[in-house]
């Protein structure tokens, strides 16, 4: 009886214990589900995560280091793992679906052991310090969309198993230490549409097995040591967007099938080893706005079809072995450092003309041909006919110039009455203690302008005297100079940067590097048309005009009222990166004094860099004038104090600060607290009130652009990084923001599952 009673009382307060658990933990899910914030996008479902997936973060936690307590969170209880208390975990019934640690500062390997999460959709570690290898258990997951793990140090080669995930969409390995072969087991991923396996070390060709991807619209695999032959382009890729296979040792012959992707936005084959011609049939890409084939063996004539490439904006045959005529409008819209190095080339510059096409030797001397031939010999009377007529040309063409000079001396005499503030009334003004300066010196009315003029490739056209007597408006002054807007005669409107006296080098210095700057061409670069110097030693830079003006005005003179949307944000965000990319790889042009006001806007309102390499025709004092001034602004990273030379991390770090502004909308140069932009917005992000930094305008929209803010936010951050070393490089900045707002992918293409898009975090 005591036994039977013992045994009973035990076996009731065995039920009540497990009453006890089960109601306990029944409270910890109800305290995560009601007390925990969480996305009101992504509701937690209430499932605990599995015993299998949590042993499997646990195993995943245990390979890392995390130096900043990031996984601080991811404790011995599992009931957190899917309500939102473990930082960077998403569940759905219990399955972990997302992996989601970016810019942690983690390094250690990936565990193998993440192959038992059979639910993952996407795995983003991406700019950490991750080494090891990656997991060929990846392989493993059939519900794996997105894996994001660029700008790591990750070794060894790409497991072959990640062409066995059916669903597979985006991949980008790009920045790490890879090496070995591109499996060929890729071709087996229908639904890829975005490779990036770019700055690594991979070999070997590249796998025929990816023309077969019909959904591929990115590949880049830029910066490696492929060798070999583009395989045939005919099984497939026709969506692809972006080809991009540069630095690499490729060979044999551009393949004329490349004609045949017609959604092709970029081809960039640079520095390989392409010989042969150039296939006629990229002329039929009627999209595309990139080629870039410089630096190959390529042999033969540019093709006439290439005039048919409307859009095109940038275009680089440079160093082959080209001959024969430039295309006419390829020779009208780039300049000559897109065609240098080809030594039989002719036609894209003034100094590069070709020579009129000798007579066949079939067709004989003109004294070969037959008496009764269809060219008749002119008689004495033709002749007189002929000079007369010449003569008459000449007589009104001199008619014509003088009469032409006597309306413009007139016009500039009575410029002034007329409320028009030119170049000459401008140097009266000046002098007459208005403030007025001129434009460029004083010249006497109706004389010979003299001085030196020299006209770089564009659409505008006009002499020194058109540049001297165009009406005049000052835009603004800088350290450099003074900026003017100028209205020729003819309509046409330029921008004309008059720089102040005794700041440039000598003569000779001078027209060097202002040759150089010249002829630089890009998208997101202000052009330069022409420059003047004059015979009392005034030196002007002639421009492109930007109806928009700069980025700040239109940011901060135009008043709070002003409404700018992200897209349009981003879209001059993504151009100054291109802009600063361009300059520092193909130009290896420090900027050294970017700013807002720097940041001028075209007519659809895309980016144009402006004062880009003007250091180079400086003084060194000049130079530390321009770098103290920008630190006056706000824009000067903090170790130009002691350097006083601007690099690539100094541009980097001033570009942050503009991507803060961006954000922001507030100006740098304006004190908050006491301290600046950055320092500003690192205390308020620290302080987890993120959505305070934001514009109220972007915060309209944060439901739909809430993760790209914060994304951006992040980057400009890791720009603005105290620490030079810390600073991410232009190339990386620019993937960073294509990737935080894809702008060639169609809404078509985006899918709402995880991974569908490659993001940064």
């Amino acid at each position: 009886m005591d036994t039977h009673n013992n045994t009973h009382h035990m076996t009731n307060a065995a039920i009540k214990r497990n009453n006890f658990y089960r109601l306990f933990s029944i409270f910890i899910i109800w305290v995560h589900f009601i007390m925990i914030p969480v996305s009101c996008e992504e509701h937690w479902d209430g499932v605990v995560v599995t015993q299998s997936n949590f042993l499997a973060l646990q195993a995943f936690k245990q390979e890392l280091i995390d130096p900043e307590g990031f996984l601080k969170t991811w404790n011995d209880s599992g009931f957190g793992a899917c309500s939102g208390a473990w930082v960077g975990i998403k569940c759905a019934q219990g399955q972990v679906i997302v992996i989601q640690l970016p810019w942690k500062g983690l390094k250690g390997q990936i565990t193998e052991r993440i192959g038992q999460l059979q639910g993952l959709r996407k795995l983003s570690l991406h700019n950490n310090h991750i080494t090891g290898s990656i997991p060929s258990s990846l392989g493993l997951l059939n519900n794996l969309r997105g894996v994001q793990l660029f700008n790591n140090r990750l070794t060894g080669s790409i497991p072959s198993s990640l062409g066995s995930c059916p669903l597979l969409q985006s991949l980008d390995f790009s920045n790490n230490l890879l090496t070995g072969e591109i499996p060929e087991s890729f071709g087996n991923s229908s639904k890829l549409y975005w490779l990036n396996l770019s700055f690594n070390s991979l070999s070997g060709s590249i796998p025929s097995s990816l023309t077969s991807l019909n959904s591929l619209t990115f590949l880049s695999l830029q910066h490696n040591n492929l060798s070999g032959s583009i395989p045939s382009l005919k099984i497939g890729l026709s969506r692809l967007q972006n080809l991009v296979l540069d630095h690499n040792f490729l060979t044999g012959t551009i393949p004329g099938s490349l004609g045949d992707l017609r959604e092709l936005r970029e081809i960039s084959l640079s520095h390989n080893r392409f010989s042969g011609h150039i296939p006629q049939s990229i002329g039929k890409i009627s999209n595309l706005k990139q080629l870039d084939l410089s630096l190959n063996n390529l042999s033969g004539e540019i093709p006439v079809s290439f005039d048919n490439l409307l859009i095109l904006n940038s275009f680089n045959v440079s160093y082959n072995n080209l001959s024969g005529h430039v295309p006419s409008l390829l020779a009208q819209k780039f300049n000559s450092s897109s065609f240098v190095g080809n030594v039989q080339l002719c036609g894209y510059s003034p100094s590069t003309q070709c020579s009129s096409p000798a007579p066949s030797e079939g067709l004989g001397a003109p004294s070969e041909v037959p008496k009764h031939g269809r060219h008749k010999k002119l008689g004495t009377k033709d002749i007189i006919l002929i000079v007369a007529g010449v003569l008459l040309v000449v007589l009104i063409t001199v008619c014509c110039i003088l009469l032409f000079c006597l309306f413009r001396k007139r016009k500039t005499s009575n410029g002034a009455e007329e409320g028009h503030i030119t170049a000459r009334s401008a140097a009266a003004a000046a002098r007459a203690g208005k403030g007025v300066p001129p434009v460029a010196g004083e010249v006497e009315a109706g004389g010979d302008a003299g001085g030196k003029l020299v006209h770089f490739d564009g659409p505008l056209a006009f002499t020194a005297d058109d540049l001297l007597c165009a009406t005049a408006e000052i835009m603004g002054k800088s350290t450099y100079g003074t900026v003017y807007k100028a209205t020729l005669e003819d309509g046409s409107q330029a921008a004309v940067k008059r720089l102040r006296e005794k700041i440039t080098k000598n003569q000779r210095e001078f027209e060097s590097e202002v040759s150089i700057l010249g002829r630089i061409r890009h998208e997101n670069l202000l052009a330069m048309r022409a420059y003047y110097l004059g015979p009392k030693g005034e030196k002007l830079l002639v421009f492109d005009y930007m109806p928009k003006g700069s980025l700040a005005s239109i940011l901060h003179a135009h008043g709070p009222e002003t409404r700018i949307d992200w897209a349009t944000r981003m879209n001059i965000a993504q151009g100054m990166a291109r802009g600063m990319l361009y300059l520092h790889s193909h130009e290896n042009i420090i900027h050294g004094n970017l700013t807002s006001s720097n940041v001028l806007l075209d007519e659809h309102t895309n980016a144009k860099i402006a004062d880009f390499g003007l250091s180079r025709l400086m003084t060194t004092a000049a130079n530390s004038n321009v770098i103290a001034t920008a630190g006056a602004l706000g824009y000067r990273a903090p170790e130009l104090s002691k350097l006083k030379k601007a690099n690539t991390k100094t541009d980097v770090y001033s570009l942050g600060v503009i991507l803060l502004e961006l954000l922001t909308r507030k100006p740098p140069g304006e004190a908050m607290n006491g301290v600046d932009l950055p320092q500003w917005v690192a205390s308020i992000v620290k302080e987890e009130w993120t959505n305070e930094v934001f514009d109220v305008d972007l915060m309209r929209d944060s439901s739909t652009n809430g993760d790209e803010l914060l994304n951006t936010l992040k980057l400009a951050l890791h720009c603005v990084d105290p620490s030079p070393s810390a600073r991410p490089e232009v190339q990386m900045i620019l993937q960073q923001l294509e990737e935080i707002r894809p702008q060639m992918l169609s809404s078509a293409a985006i899918s709402s599952d995880e991974g569908a898009i490659p993001t940064s975090e």
